[in-house]
């Protein structure tokens, strides 16, 4: 377990086990692959991030990753792994938010992607996503290095 400050200074607990914080989370964040590179979405507000959302009514969160891909990108999902779980006490409320990471298959033409502009694909992130404007908060914190190295020594070593 690991405990830091995100972007905006709140603090975020995230684990590697088996659903630490809740069985039945109601946010999820999807790391995505696709053809050897990173699948991410640009938010309308926020910039390029890893697609996600809330879990809706009556579905589960494997749902809710997959479904929430597929509308921020057009992304089809073929693998999808549970990676952890992360807490965030924020001012608002708390958020726990399931992790994941997927393997797409094919990436289909949209009319509409929702709340973004639809996919956008990175070989490599730069260097300084703290600093980088373009890029959504989501993506400054410690969740995305520590994700991507549970990722890298569990389930891709190409990543």
């Amino acid at each position: 377990m690991k405990t830091f400050n995100d972007y905006y200074r709140n603090e975020v607990t995230l684990s590697f086990e088996d659903h630490p914080f809740s069985k039945y989370p109601k946010h999820v964040w999807v790391i995505c692959r696709y053809q050897n590179k990173w699948l991410l979405t640009k938010h309308k507000d926020r910039g390029f991030e890893f697609p996600g959302g809330k879990v809706e009514e009556g579905e589960t969160p494997e749902e809710a990753a997959v479904r929430e891909v597929k509308e921020e990108t057009g992304g089809m999902v073929e693998e999808l792994t549970y990676v952890g779980q992360y807490y965030v006490a924020g001012k608002g409320g708390t958020i726990i938010k399931n992790v994941y990471f997927a393997i797409i298959s094919s990436l289909a033409d949209q009319d509409h992607y929702f709340e973004t502009y639809g996919p956008v694909l990175f070989e490599r992130f730069p260097e300084k996503l703290v600093s980088n404007e373009r890029f959504s908060f989501m993506m400054k914190d410690e969740v995305l290095p520590s994700c991507l190295t549970y990722i890298k020594k569990y389930f891709a070593k190409e990543v």
